[in-house]
């Protein structure tokens, strides 16, 4: 009798917290493939550095590149085919395909095995991610989505400090395995290890999302005889492509928030690479060290944001906090890069994570209400899709912009202007960070004229 008890209070807690024991073990699973991601993200990075030669940066530079590519070409296409497939055998074929090629990787002797991996993780993770998202309204009460997903963000980001301490570990254990002489054929140093265990990671990933109450997917109800043969045809993708997108534009809500991640991603990514320049050369700071502050700060805050929205989930009004912060960004960013004490500017840079934390939890879980049954793996792989491309423009567009900027800045200002009688040093990474703020503030008030004029 006091076990059933027990039982049942443990039962009561979880669906309190997490909204279901489905969804439950469906963010365990999440925990070990995040996990394992960020695992074998650091282990690749260092193989790439290793067979790379002459040219080690090239190297990793080509694997970032298989990383980003795949979701910029067909991240879209991934979201047809998981509206199309079931979403639970979906992601149990994904990990374990991710399992498999890791199980390869110690084995990688040049960089094009290194990409070719890289392009086949990525693909399984294309498939996997909306497959995800649009199974979680079929796990947990409308109510509890906004929790449900600010979980979803801790098991995602909350496992890199984990991961990272786990592989800085790993030496010592292979250490140890390596005087085995009878594992010689595992070609054990830190980084195999690192993929066995991510391996082992996914393939108990694939164990627990197998077993999960999920229903077939929008194809098992209503699905016509032709179905599978319309699944291959290529003018039905193509049609099935452009309802998705269609859906996005059309649908006021769904536009709001991708109007607004993806243009305020602009802005916001800039801080990743500009981020030590602006540490060392307008705080005057080691960049390493400010960028760390910074990163530690930021994530602190998208911590503080995502414990305020579980907490306050009854309270919210979606879609006007969501907009809220979203301009919050903005004007913390810009705030932060106008100071000129690390301690200022990192206090800021977490009111920032405040912010993100608030629209990133908020966005994924307006889509999941207002995207249709049919439709819901398309919207996720479209925002993917945008998000993808954003991080990459804001990459490639921040450190060009900063420099092109430093040059005007010091021909016509000398890199200092007088503000009311204070001097201002306006190199070009400030005045960079400074239209990044701008941008995200912009896309504020793109999501304003979204949503109004969805009610004219």
């Amino acid at each position: 009798m006091a076990f059933d008890e027990s039982s049942a209070v443990a039962s009561a807690r979880v669906d309190r917290i997490f909204g279901s024991a489905q969804y439950f073990r469906l963010w365990i699973a999440q925990i070990f493939s995040s996990g394992g991601d960020w695992l074998a993200l650091f282990a690749i990075l260092i193989t790439a550095n290793r067979v790379g030669g002459g040219t080690p940066e090239a190297s990793v530079a080509y694997v970032m590149i298989a990383r980003f590519l795949p979701g910029l070409i067909f991240g879209s296409a991934a979201g047809v085919l998981v509206d199309r497939w079931d979403r639970k055998r979906t992601m149990v074929v994904c990990d374990l395909g991710r399992a498999a090629t890791l199980l390869w990787l110690p084995f990688v002797d040049f960089v094009w095995q290194l990409v070719l991996a890289s392009l086949i993780l990525e693909g399984f993770a294309l498939l996997w991610a909306p497959a995800k998202e649009a199974s979680v309204p079929n796990l947990v009460p409308r109510e509890k989505l906004t929790a449900v997903n600010s979980l979803s963000l801790v098991a995602a980001y909350g496992t890199f400090p984990i991961a990272a301490g786990i592989f800085i570990g790993l030496a010592d254990l292979a250490n140890v395995i390596d005087d085995i002489g009878a594992v010689d054929f595992l070609r054990i140093d830190t980084e195999s290890i690192a993929f066995y265990l991510d391996a082992a990671s996914f393939a108990a990933a694939a164990a627990i999302i197998s077993r999960l109450a999920l229903p077939r997917g929008p194809q098992s109800t209503g699905a016509q005889p032709d179905d599978s043969t319309r699944l291959w045809a290529p003018e039905q993708v193509f049609q099935d492509l452009r309802e998705g997108w269609s859906f996005i534009f059309a649908n006021p809500t769904v536009r709001t928030v991708n109007v607004a991640l993806a243009v305020g991603l602009i802005g916001g990514g800039m801080i990743i690479p500009l981020g030590p320049v602006f540490a060392e050369d307008v705080l005057d700071v080691d960049g390493g060290d400010g960028f760390l502050t910074f990163m530690v700060a930021l994530g602190i805050g998208v911590a503080l944001g995502i414990a305020g929205l579980a907490a306050k989930q009854s309270q919210l009004h979606k879609e006007r906090v969501f907009v809220a912060a979203v301009f919050g960004a903005g004007i913390c960013l810009f705030v932060a890069t106008s100071m000129w004490t690390l301690l200022g500017s990192a206090l800021l840079v977490g009111g920032l994570g405040v912010c993100a934390g608030t629209v990133y939890v908020l966005g994924i879980t307006l889509l999941q209400e207002n995207a249709t049954e049919e439709l819901r793996a398309r919207v996720f792989a479209g925002l993917f899709t945008l998000v993808r491309s954003s991080v990459m423009l804001a990459l490639l567009l921040g450190p060009a912009l900063a420099l092109f900027l430093n040059g005007l800045s010091d021909k016509f200002f000398d890199k200092d202007v007088n503000i009311l009688g204070f001097d201002v040093i306006i190199p070009g990474v400030r005045l960079t960070l400074w239209l990044a703020a701008l941008i995200m503030v912009a896309a504020g008030f793109l999501t304003l004229v979204s949503r109004r004029g969805a009610k004219s």
